[in-house]
């Protein structure tokens, strides 16, 4: 008997060791799934932080700033400009959309009649490297020239980053950073989405227009316009 009950007594205490396991096993998967459901929501908040962090800026809002090599290899930063207004152009001479306006003599024009208020202005090309419309730094520089383009610089954004950080969409594509680094217009070169350059004098330079009236000390009337062009090629 006392065998019997020495057995019985063992089995009872491996039947308790066992459903104490069981519950020790089951607790940590309840606390696994919570770390993991609290990880993923963290997660998921990270991801969202940065969604907004990258939003691009509206009009009314700090211009971000960034720094960017030119074709002749300067390096410029959009904050050492800070106290004059900055005009930045999406540019590819590949989209017939840019040829018009160059082509037309609009842009050249557009860019010394600001370039002779004080403003500054940068060319600003997106294009990825594999694009079959990429140009190298010296053939855009030369590209340019043949165009008699006034702009302080020519910056490469083969890597996109500029680009997207601003919204940028097409080319053309301009947007204008007052003097205290806020954006005040983004949108179209014009008025008249077309690649024919009789259109140009017909349309209302939106450029020429918002900088005429913030030298005038009025307010932007068209601040926010569609911009029109071929879209950017960024590298994927």
């Amino acid at each position: 008997m006392e065998f019997k009950l020495t057995m019985s007594s063992s089995s009872s205490s491996d039947s308790r060791s066992y459903r104490a396991a069981r519950q020790a096993r089951a607790a940590l998967s309840r606390a696994s799934r919570r770390a993991v459901m609290t990880a993923a929501v963290a997660l998921g908040a990270t991801f969202l932080m940065n969604a907004q962090a990258m939003a691009a800026p509206a009009v009314g809002q700090p211009a971000p700033d960034f720094i960017a090599v030119d074709t002749a290899g300067k390096q410029h930063r959009l904050s050492d400009f800070a106290g004059k207004y900055v005009v930045l152009e999406w540019t590819n001479p590949g989209c017939p959309f840019v040829r018009k306006h160059y082509g037309s003599g609009n842009m050249p024009a557009t860019q010394k009649a600001a370039i002779d208020k004080g403003v500054v202005w940068l060319a600003i090309n997106s294009t990825e490297r594999s694009a079959s419309d990429y140009l190298q730094p010296t053939a855009l520089a030369d590209w340019m020239s043949q165009q008699s383009a006034a702009p302080t610089a020519v910056l490469m954004d083969e890597d996109g980053v500029i680009g997207r950080t601003y919204g940028a969409r097409t080319t053309p594509h301009i947007f204008i950073v007052d003097p205290k680094g806020t954006l005040v217009y983004a949108g179209g070169i014009d008025s008249v989405a077309s690649t024919r350059a009789d259109d140009v004098k017909t349309a209302t330079n939106y450029v020429n227009q918002a900088l005429g009236e913030a030298f005038g000390g009025k307010a932007i009337s068209a601040a926010t316009t569609r911009p029109y062009g071929c879209s950017i090629k960024y590298k994927t």
